[in-house]
């Protein structure tokens, strides 16, 4: 069977990754899904939870309201829970069931909106998809509703793409704060982490945009097609990456981290895997396995402190420009096992170590996306430091 998980894990789920994103920001998330399934969404892929509460809930979707299509008991309930909590806005998403049944969300934010007078939005997940989807279409959602056009600021940046599940809350989004501020810069929003509406209004003020995941990217381009923002893709770990990175932000350039990378060798595009199977770069045996731009930005922070040249192994969205030639989008656990078969060293979350070959050298690099708590305190803080010598001590 294709795209079955058999061995490792799977990542955080669309509908977690609305509730990521728009977690901080005063409004109300309602997932329409059925009853006990909010622990997921408010505990399982949400470190937050336990420090610092958000207005995150479930429909509690039964059986006859599926097969009834009861729209009306979802519409008062929010309305009703939105006249008790004053959220800032709200947004509803869907799971796997309502997908089924084909419930309109559009209609019915415009209907909850009508009744409430809150501004409302439907995010448009069904729970098959990965995390980013849901937390790229949130973040253009809200940057696009409450983006005002606003006096420059000198030096400002925001940072687009940073939640939990991408980010780890061991002081790296502080530590991204710190570097920029060395380098010059002044944080005007980080989408969104430590954020609110206010920040989200004068993100335009900034000269430019730094894309740490990407979740950001999709609010990145309009922000550059709607105030001519350019925006600079990378996560500046590792010190020579980190001075790269900073110089393209000075100089307003739009770039990706794979083309640095391209010095080291003959890249450019996406390489997919076919039918399961695939050959190792004749480049590299080194496999960097993750979400696309950290593992780039990795990649790139790797060859220049090895000068070994290393592939990335991208299991999630992304697009043609994130990666380089060499590099491989490979979704299905068999297709990545296939393009493991001779590595020699693989960089990953712990969890996929099961499908790593015994005689490679693997390396612990936990996603919380994908492993959740399970390893969050091992989550190291690679930000402008020396990336090797952090991963193999």
């Amino acid at each position: 069977m294709k795209n079955a998980t058999k061995i490792i894990s799977c990542y955080a789920a669309d509908t977690s990754g609305v509730c990521s994103a728009l977690y901080e920001l005063g409004g109300m998330v309602v997932v329409h899904d059925a009853s006990g399934c909010n622990s997921t969404y408010s505990t399982h892929d949400e470190p937050r939870w336990y420090d610092k509460r958000s207005m995150i809930y479930i429909s509690a979707l039964t059986e006859n309201d599926a097969i009834m299509g009861n729209d009306e008991k979802l519409i008062s309930d929010i309305v009703s829970a939105a006249n008790d909590q004053h959220p800032a806005f709200i947004a509803v998403c869907g799971s796997p069931m309502p997908m089924m049944t084909g419930v309109d969300f559009d209609a019915i934010a415009d209907e909850i909106e009508r009744r409430s007078n809150i501004r409302t939005f439907a995010i448009h997940t069904n729970g098959t998809h990965n995390y980013l989807k849901g937390a790229a279409d949130s973040l253009l959602t809200v940057v696009k509703e409450y983006a005002e056009e606003c006096k420059k600021t000198e030096n400002g940046v925001n940072i687009l793409g940073a939640t939990p599940l991408d980010v780890p809350l061991n002081g790296t989004l502080e530590s991204i704060k710190k570097w920029l501020k060395e380098n010059g810069f002044d944080t005007v929003c980080s989408l969104s982490m430590d954020c609110t509406l206010d920040d989200i209004r004068k993100m335009p003020s900034a000269n430019v945009n730094l894309v740490v995941s990407y979740s950001g990217l999709a609010a990145a381009e309009y922000l550059y097609k709607k105030f001519g923002i350019p925006f600079v893709c990378g996560v500046p770990v590792g010190r020579e990456f980190s001075k790269i990175l900073a110089k393209k932000l000075k100089n307003c350039e739009v770039s990706y981290p794979c083309a640095d990378r391209e010095k080291v060798g003959d890249r450019g595009t996406v390489m997919t895997v076919p039918n399961g199977t695939a050959e190792p770069s004749p480049l590299s045996r080194t496999y960097i396995i993750g979400e696309g731009i950290f593992a780039g930005s990795l990649a790139r922070a790797w060859e220049l402190e090895t000068g070994e040249k290393a592939n990335v192994i991208c299991p999630l969205d992304n697009t043609p420009e994130m990666l380089a030639k060499t590099d491989i989008t490979a979704y299905a656990e068999e297709d990545i096992e296939a393009v493991l078969k001779n590595a020699k060293t693989v960089v990953a979350d712990p969890l996929y170590k099961f499908i790593v070959p015994k005689d490679a050298k693997f390396i612990s690099l936990p996603h919380f996306a994908f492993s959740g708590r399970c390893y969050a305190r091992f989550m190291p803080d690679l930000i402008n430091g020396q990336v090797f010598d952090k991963l193999t001590n």
